[in-house]
């Protein structure tokens, strides 16, 4: 809603392009709020990138997938998103495909763990194969000096009350996880 999460994703493809022969895309999923709450929300207009269709996923060798928190799991739009999905879950053709997890909470204990843990279950049904970062973005998984979102599940960020902006360390572990998650998704393509 405020940028955060598209922040997060502008640097995960910049870390996804970084990879030899990796063509990163940005989607974003359709809006379910009418435009005349998201007014009195104090929302900014959406950005440019195309709105993404379910039968799009098939597409893509490998999938990020982010999203703000609601009360500790996607948010409500994402949601619709997946539960639009049962085409491609009744012919499983994500099955086998590497995915991964970002995004962004209002708070320290707003679900920066949760979060990835009840979307999973969104990978699970698809038989998506998760793919998080775990410890591997070494000494910045440990940064204690500086408020910073993220866990081994993925990239993460605190929006607070919506002004506060991903950080710089935040930003270099979303490049990380692009980066990292782009070589895993061309190793399991060079093997099929």
């Amino acid at each position: 809603m405020y940028g955060h999460v598209a922040k997060l994703a502008e640097e995960i493809q910049k870390g996804a392009a970084s990879v030899e022969g990796v063509e990163a895309k940005l989607w974003q999923v359709p809006e379910t709020l009418p435009d005349e709450v998201l007014g009195k929300m104090g929302a900014p207009s959406k950005s440019d990138v195309p709105i993404i269709t379910p039968n799009e996923l098939a597409e893509a060798d490998g999938l990020l997938f982010g999203f703000p928190t609601r009360f500790g799991m996607m948010a409500a739009q994402f949601k619709a998103f997946f539960d639009a999905t049962g085409g491609l879950w009744r012919t499983q053709q994500l099955a086998g495909k590497p995915a991964g997890i970002f995004y962004s909470t209002g708070s320290q204990g707003g679900g920066q763990e949760t979060t990835p843990l009840t979307a999973i279950t969104q990978l699970v049904h698809h038989g998506l194969i998760f793919v998080p970062i775990g410890y591997t973005f070494g000494a910045g998984m440990f940064e204690m000096e500086n408020i910073k979102g993220g866990s081994p599940y993925g990239a993460g960020t605190f929006a607070g009350d919506g002004t506060r902006q991903p950080s710089e360390l935040e930003l270099q572990q979303a490049f990380h996880q692009g980066k990292y998650f782009a070589g895993v998704a061309k190793k399991l393509k060079g093997t099929a």
